[in-house]
Formats: C-alpha cells, structure tokens, sequence
C-alpha cells in the first residue's frame, strides 16, 4: 500500500518511479539505474531502511543520491540512526502526500545541485589539465597519463619514446608579425600534432612554443618517421600574413630510455631535450635522437 501511495504520488511529468518490493531488489536496481533518489521504507522482508542506506553509501560513496526514509516509528533516537546511516530525510507513516511531494521536492533539488557541482569541477579539472590557447594536454595532465603508461612499459616491456618539438625562431615572428600571428603558429603546429596521433600516445604543450609528445608501442624507425611527417608538414604549411606568405619550421629531438637502466620518465625528458638541443645547434628545421644506449650522443636523421 505504501509502495502504490508513493508512486501514485509522484507525478509522471516530473519523476520516473522504479518499485523495488525488497531491499535486495532497490539494490540491483541501484547498481544498474543509480537514481538520483530513494524513497525507502525502514521494514522491509529482508534488509531494513537502515541496512539498505548504509550498503548504498559504502558502496556508492559520492554519488550524491538523496535517500528519503519511511517509518511509523516517531521515536527520536531511531529517526537519528537512521540519519546516521545515511538518510538524508525521513517522513513518518500515515504521511500526506503533499508533505511528500514536498520532500521529494527537497532531494531532487539536492540531486540537482549535487550534479551541477559535479559538472563544474568536471570542468574546472579538464581546465586545469587543458592548455587554452590549443586545446592539448599540458605538462601536468601528460604526466599523469605517463605515470599510468610507465607502469605498463616497465611491466610489459613495450616501448616508449619522449619527442621534444620546439617552434624555430618563434620570437621573431612575434616581434615582427605580431602575437596574434605567434598564437596562430602555435595553434597549426597543435593541430598537425592532435592529427596524427595515436590513441596510444599523448601529446602536450609544455611552454611557449615548446611541446611534448609521448609514443607508446613503436620502434625507433617509427619514432623517427613520426617526428619527421610533422616537421615536414609544418615547414610546408604556408602562413598567410599582412606581411605576406611565410613558412615556419621546428626543430625535433628524440629520446627513449637508456638500456640496461631502470626507465625514469623525467630522465628521458631530459634525453629528449638534449637531442632538440643538439638539431638547433645543427641549423634547425631538423630531427636529431639520442638512442637507447646510456652514453650515446645525438645522432642526426639521414
């Protein structure tokens, strides 16, 4: 009779009411719907209001479900378990249903606002790891996907390669056509970058016009083409500026762990850097790797 009141209740236009006849049954149906509210009863045949509100909160913990419970006990002390365990509201038996539509009304505010906040942090975390101005990862969100890719590479054994790719000459773009011409150069090299990339790897903006890119599961030879098709696609690509058309390029440097060593992410950025290093020094618009060896120099692209 509760079971029909309640759902009877509730309009239609405003909540989707699932039954459970047992507190078994509301958990099943929990497991798969996660409903943004529960209105349970404190006697059921198997599990009790409280039993059932303290399985959800162990087990769902964070979801921000609001649980209304039922009772013909006006008690204190037991409505204040039951708030212990988890309830966020309770209405006892005979209720009037406008006080539950009432209640009702609470929670599903609560919910709302719950998943807003939700939302927003969801946001705000994607901002933190997202660089504005081109949509790439930066350098704190790509080292903690590498952290994750590290535990693999040393367990399984695949490899994993740190590119360093940094704009050619970027200052004098800015002095001479301006920063609104800068960010669109940086803006075409994060597009070519997002372009060709794997879902098995990861690229980043790790500064002004220096960038990051992780390769998984490659040999060196696809390492090295890899670096080679974006900084052939780039130097291509022509600017269309007031000045009129120019061309940039960038230079590229490659690294992967030193063999017979244990791998150490931050160890192989600074490989990578000292092979980027080594093709500025060499005249730019080039890609240079340090192989796996623990002492090897940078050794140019043929």
């Amino acid at each position: 009779m509760a079971r029909k009141l309640v759902e009877r209740t509730l309009p239609a236009r405003e909540y989707m009411v699932l039954v459970a006849k047992t507190g078994e049954e509301a958990l099943e149906i929990f497991k798969e719907r996660h409903p943004g509210m529960i209105i349970t009863d404190w006697l059921m045949p198997d599990l009790s209001g409280i039993d059932l509100c303290q399985r959800i909160r162990s087990e769902a913990a964070g979801t921000g479900t609001y649980i209304i419970m039922l009772t013909g006990i006006s008690d204190k002390a037991q409505l204040v378990k039951a708030l212990q365990a988890g309830a966020d509201d309770y209405l006892i038996k005979p209720f009037h249903a406008e006080e539950l539509l009432a209640r009702a009304g609470v929670g599903r505010r609560t919910v709302e606002l719950h998943r807003e906040i939700e939302a927003k942090n969801h946001l705000l975390e994607q901002l933190a790891l997202t660089d504005s101005l081109t949509g790439l990862s930066n350098r704190r969100a790509i080292e903690e996907w590498v952290v994750r890719q590290w535990s693999g590479a040393t367990r399984h054994g695949f490899p994993i390669w740190a590119v360093m790719a940094d704009l050619d000459h970027f200052k004098s773009i800015n002095d001479t056509h301006g920063h609104r011409a800068g960010d669109q150069v940086i803006k075409k090299f994060a597009e070519l970058l997002k372009d060709n990339m794997r879902q098995s790897d990861m690229c980043a903006r790790v500064g002004g016009e220096e960038f990051l890119v992780i390769l998984t599961h490659v040999e060196r030879e696809g390492a090295l083409v890899f670096a080679e098709r974006i900084r052939e696609l780039f130097a291509n690509y022509q600017f269309e500026w007031e000045s009129g058309p120019a061309h940039v390029t960038c230079s590229f440097g490659i690294a992967g762990p030193p063999c017979g060593q244990t791998p150490d992410f931050e160890q192989l950025v600074v490989r990578a850097d000292a092979a980027l290093y080594a093709a500025k020094r060499l005249g730019r618009n080039r890609v240079e790797l340090i192989p796996e060896g623990p002492r090897s120099e940078a050794k140019a692209l043929p």
